[in-house]
């Protein structure tokens, strides 16, 4: 009887065996599936990550050379004011201007012509400058101060979003009557 018992133990303990070895290649397939579902969603992730990291610094990038241009565009108002205030009187108000260098001469100027530099395009406005009670400039109506303007740089560039537009507004005044 005991015989028959160990016999029975053994074949049992075969069968177990066998039974154990077949799960556990089973968790191991389970396993791989699940690995490699975690590795493909933190390579996603990563990719992801990386394309809008490229987005956001191209954006930032246009950003920092729209304003170096509207920064260009003041100096060079300026300069066109020093070479002469009629320069900058005889504008038309509302009119957009685009501004030139002239390499020959080294000096700006001002063009009815629509320019661009690449994918940005600057443009200069001209409008009254008022003066208030207290002699100070002001945009709202009071009285006209024929030795002042109001200046405002525009540059504007087009993204995926659309087009982008920064301005800057500043007032020139006849400095040398």
């Amino acid at each position: 009887m005991n015989n028959f018992f160990l016999i029975k133990t053994k074949k049992n303990k075969v069968r177990s065996s066998k039974l154990l070895r077949q799960t556990e290649a089973g968790f191991s397939l389970v396993e791989i599936i699940v690995a490699s579902a975690i590795i493909s969603l933190s390579l996603v992730s990563i990719i992801q990550i990386a394309g809008q990291s490229l987005v956001f610094s191209r954006q930032s990038t246009n950003v920092y050379v729209a304003g170096t241009s509207l920064e260009e565009g003041v100096e060079a108002m300026r300069t066109i004011r020093d070479s002469g205030w009629g320069n900058i009187s005889s504008l038309t108000s509302g009119t957009n201007y685009y501004l030139i260098f002239n390499n020959t001469t080294n000096t700006w100027a001002l063009s009815n012509v629509a320019t661009s530099t690449g994918v940005y395009t600057r443009t200069v406005t001209v409008a009254p400058a008022y003066r208030d009670t207290s002699y100070n400039l002001t945009t709202t109506p009071g009285t006209l101060d024929t030795n002042s303007k109001l200046v405002t740089v525009t540059v504007s560039w087009f993204e995926s979003t659309g087009q982008i537009t920064k301005k800057l507004s500043f007032y020139l005044s006849n400095i040398f009557s």
